[in-house]
């Protein structure tokens, strides 16, 4: 018998799910950004993108940390570890391809202002 998934995988998908929170991990591909650098492409107040962001940092995708005062949001890399080994145990996957998964996040990213309005 297959052991159950871990208790945040619900959480990584859910945060998965919208794409407005896949944009801002793809944007935090490159770099860590300030909240205000990662709320300014969006249509939607700062206080709907920091939910956005408080729902990544429940499911542990990214963090967020105080300088001084600006908070900054990095991007977790191993966060989707759980998920991808959940994908990978039904056998259809035979090797994660991260290339892919990028380009993937960069096509669903270019429609970031769609579900604005949060």
């Amino acid at each position: 018998m297959t052991p159950p998934p871990a208790p945040h995988l619900d959480a990584i998908f859910a945060a998965l799910s919208d794409p407005t929170r896949r944009a801002i991990l793809t944007m935090l591909l490159e770099d860590d950004m300030a909240v205000t650098d990662v709320a300014d492409p969006f249509e939607m107040s700062l206080a709907a993108v920091s939910k956005h962001l408080r729902i990544l940092a429940e499911a542990r995708l990214i963090t967020q940390e105080r300088r001084g005062r600006v908070i900054w949001c990095k991007l977790e890399p191993d966060a989707m570890r759980a998920a991808t080994v959940w994908i990978q145990g039904f056998g259809l996957f035979a090797e994660m391809d991260l290339d892919a998964f990028e380009r993937f996040l960069e096509h669903e990213g270019g429609d970031a202002g769609a579900g604005a309005g949060d």
